[in-house]
């Protein structure tokens, strides 16, 4: 059974058109310690607002950058949080807090002064009025993606705002790492997540579409209705702007056309993108089309070539596609097609950076490819890094400053982040908590650790989709070589008798037989890996919740027992 967003969401005021802040607004941030939550009390602040905020659940890694700006944190819930004189102008919340918390002692204190108690999303809606806003939306990829673009426009001297799911490293920052990027340029990244409309407040002038796929099967029944979403969020983008997209503005995106419809670099090898795309058939705005042309993909597949020639005939699409040429534990290096303006479709080219082939010149079909090497591993990061270079080109950066930020990028937290290696053991964290993100992780770490034994070790992320998809789960999860699943992270599960991590590590059992193990707590996963790792093993810790700390527990356990270490003998 499903919940829709406004079940989720009761309590919190509709979402509106975004706005300047003031300077000297008040904004209190409640669960200040999560990753978008501390994102918008950062840019708040940086936009001139004061701002408070309180997480019962203490400190996490996303609060170290606010207590490094200094922004007063609680770490209890207090009505005297809202009570004060003054009290603040506004709550700042996660949606679902509403829906789980209804009785919160500082909303039902906001509801009885009559404060306006709104998602955080809105708060960043708010601070990014006036700049281009590039929204990176879909299943899987969002951060990687959004932190990358958010690095490439950063080096090409543009100082872009951005809110990224994930934490950005100081050299993308210039400050404490964060999920938040306080640049004063004219372009704005933002992650956009579909959850529960978590996306409505967003009005982008370009929206990227990593993929579609099911996924918060609490509030989706099936793929279908994650692309209703995608396109109602679209669609009334443009109708709520009621104008034309913000032209230029300081710091650069020359080439966004002036239309009411936000322009879509869209990536057609996946099937929830290209169904998506069929509903926008009359799509006002320009497409970028991104696409990873496999080798043995398959006559069912198209060719570079008739790729190519669809783009070209729909007259408001452009295409931009790369082959994997060669795979290491130190990058992947692809031959990219569509970046240079002279081999898109012809030498004309126009102010988004894409060619039109002059009258009576022949275009290149094929195009010329551009051979590029980009650090990270998968194909999931190619398929990202071509979404990245779409925005990017119709943000109007030259090919030459594109591929330097795509090469230069040094990644961000929890996706496949090597966290150390000690007795010969390399332990790696990620987010990853969906079957088709496990799948490209483990595969990328088969790239960066060739010959290694492979542990997936799973936090698994709400009892509800751990239920709806637990074959899935089983099926990517029996691919490592050894598995250890902890137990589920609830996050707003009220129901957690649909299934165990016990269920979990059976239906992997069969599928490959031991090592499985459900091993139970954070502390306790730590431990039983400390006893079963062997030098010359990887360590693939994945999920939400606290799994982060299983990575760093099984460092400090093996580093314990190194020679020379304090308190061996």
């Amino acid at each position: 059974m499903t919940r829709t967003a406004a079940d989720i969401g009761a309590g919190l005021l509709p979402v509106r058109e975004p706005r300047l802040i003031r300077a000297g607004e008040r904004i209190h941030v409640i669960g200040a310690a999560g990753a978008g939550a501390s994102a918008a009390a950062l840019l708040a602040q940086a936009a001139g607002a004061v701002v408070s905020g309180c997480d019962a659940g203490g400190p996490s890694p996303y609060s170290v950058a606010l207590e490094a700006a200094a922004i007063p944190l609680a770490w209890a819930h207090d009505p005297a949080h809202v009570r004060g004189d003054p009290p603040p102008d506004r709550l700042a919340v996660t949606k679902a807090l509403t829906a789980v918390a209804p009785d919160h002692p500082e909303l039902a204190a906001a509801a009885e002064l009559g404060i306006p108690i709104e998602p955080w999303q809105q708060v960043i809606a708010d601070v990014a009025v006036g700049r281009t806003l590039v929204a990176v939306a879909g299943t899987h990829g969002k951060s990687t993606t959004a932190g990358w673009l958010t690095h490439v426009l950063a080096a090409a001297g543009l100082d872009p705002a951005a809110f990224v799911g994930a934490l950005l490293p100081v050299s993308i920052t210039g400050r404490a790492a964060a999920t938040a990027r306080q640049g004063q340029g004219g372009v704005f990244v933002v992650e956009a997540d579909e959850y529960a409309g978590n996306f409505d407040a967003y009005r982008p002038a370009i929206a990227i579409l990593t993929n579609v796929e099911w996924d918060h099967p609490d509030v989706f029944a099936d793929r279908g209705a994650v692309i209703d979403v995608f396109e109602s969020w679209l669609r009334h983008g443009v109708a709520d702007r009621g104008g034309t997209m913000p032209a230029a503005t300081a710091g650069g995106a020359a080439g966004v056309p002036a239309t009411t419809a936000p322009a879509l670099v869209a990536n057609i090898n996946d099937p929830g993108v290209e169904q998506l795309l069929a509903g926008l058939g009359d799509w006002p705005a320009e497409i970028v089309l991104t696409a990873l042309i496999e080798q043995d993909a398959g006559p069912e597949r198209p060719t570079l070539e008739q790729l190519w020639r669809a783009a070209r005939a729909s007259g408001q699409r452009r295409l931009l596609a790369a082959r994997i040429v060669d795979t290491d534990p130190d990058g992947t290096t692809i031959e990219l097609f569509g970046l240079e303006p002279e081999t898109v479709f012809g030498s004309d080219r126009g102010a988004s950076g894409f060619g039109r082939a002059s009258a009576g010149r022949p275009e290149r079909v094929p195009p010329v490819g551009l051979e590029v090497r980009l650090p990270s591993a998968g194909r999931h990061n190619v398929a990202n890094a071509l979404c990245v270079a779409g925005a990017a080109m119709l943000l109007g950066l030259p090919a030459q400053q594109v591929i330097e930020g795509l090469t230069s990028f040094e990644g961000i937290g929890r996706r496949l982040e090597r966290k150390g290696e000690a007795l010969g053991v390399v332990v790696y964290d990620d987010y990853g908590h969906h079957p088709t993100a496990i799948r490209e992780t483990l595969g990328a770490l088969r790239q960066r650790e060739p010959g290694r034994r492979l542990w997936a070790v799973y936090e698994p992320l709400t009892f509800h989709r751990t239920a709806a998809l637990l074959d899935d789960f089983a099926d990517v999860l029996a691919l490592a070589d050894g598995v250890a699943i902890a137990d589920i992270w609830p996050g707003r599960d009220t129901d957690r008798t649909v299934t165990s991590s016990a269920a979990l590590a059976d239906a992997i059992r069969r599928r490959r037989g031991d090592p499985v193990v459900a091993t139970g707590s954070v502390e306790a996963t730590a431990d039983w890996l400390a006893r079963e790792v062997r030098a010359g093993d990887a360590v693939l810790v994945m999920g939400g919740g606290r799994s982060y700390r299983i990575g760093e527990l099984l460092l400090d356990a093996l580093q314990r027992r190194a020679p020379g270490a304090s308190g061996t003998a």
